[in-house]
């Protein structure tokens, strides 16, 4: 059974306005600039399981780069082109079962992105690897949205989240950030480029790129394994033979008469 929806989160992707969307052309310069995006990491990604979760591109287009022996796609829209449809707020997967996730736009549509995360710090392993696609607040889709132009805007219902907000979320889940990387379809026209990149005029216009890629990487604290602390000997007072030339000592004054 699905959670209620929180009034500040996102409402469910639709699936038939997802596969229109997917077929127009800027739907599809999209999917190729994030599996372009992906493709820089998820190689180096080793393991048994990647999984996406989240109903976004065409199958397991996204994630076909990654190192692993198998990855999956875990839907939420009812796509048939997923392994399963699941709930992002209540995975079906035991703890520490997974080597990287990918969440495509996963968020905006999640009623509680705080619950989406923690099911997925949950379920990575020690090693584990995140990726998170988002739309910027600041880019194209959410002004169109601003602007009254929300019925000829895509995604609907989405709720828009700061690459910082996703950044400040994950740290307070012990996750280290790795990369950021922002990217566009539409204005700013600009080559993806990573945050903290040497500065040039186009840096500027990132702040306003459409959408990001975050990646991070679990943050384990080593574990010392401390043995007991061995006590001070006492060397015991009574039992101990004394010393060849103490004994002797002892005996002359024993037998000296006064």
């Amino acid at each position: 059974m699905l959670k209620t929806r929180h009034a500040s989160g996102g409402r469910p992707l639709d699936r038939h306005a997802l596969e229109s969307w997917r077929r127009s052309p800027r739907g599809r310069r999209l999917l190729q600039i994030e599996s372009q995006e992906l493709a820089r990491f998820l190689p180096d990604v080793f393991g048994r399981h990647v999984l996406q979760i989240g109903s976004w591109g065409s199958g397991s287009a996204l994630i076909a780069s990654a190192g692993t022996l198998h990855h999956a796609v875990l839907g939420t829209a009812g796509d048939s082109a997923v392994a399963a449809v699941v709930d992002p707020q209540a995975l079906p997967l035991p703890a520490k079962s997974v080597d990287a996730i990918v969440l495509p736009h996963t968020l905006e549509f999640s009623p509680s992105p705080h619950d989406v995360l923690r099911e997925v710090d949950r379920v990575l392993n020690d090693r584990g690897r995140l990726f998170v696609l988002g739309f910027s607040p600041w880019g194209a889709w959410s002004w169109r949205a601003r602007l009254g132009l929300r019925h000829r805007a895509f995604p609907r219902g989405a709720r828009f989240y700061s690459a910082g907000r996703v950044h400040d979320w994950l740290e307070l889940l012990g996750f280290d950030v790795t990369e950021v990387r922002r990217y566009s379809v539409g204005f700013p026209w600009l080559a993806s480029r990573a945050v903290g990149e040497p500065w040039s005029p186009a840096s500027l216009l990132a702040p306003l790129s459409e959408a990001y890629l975050i990646c991070a990487r679990k943050r384990v604290l080593p574990m010392n394994f401390v043995g007991r602390v061995q006590r001070a000997q006492v060397k015991p007072l009574v039992g101990v033979g004394l010393p060849a030339a103490q004994r002797g000592m002892s005996q002359n004054e024993s037998g000296t008469t006064v």
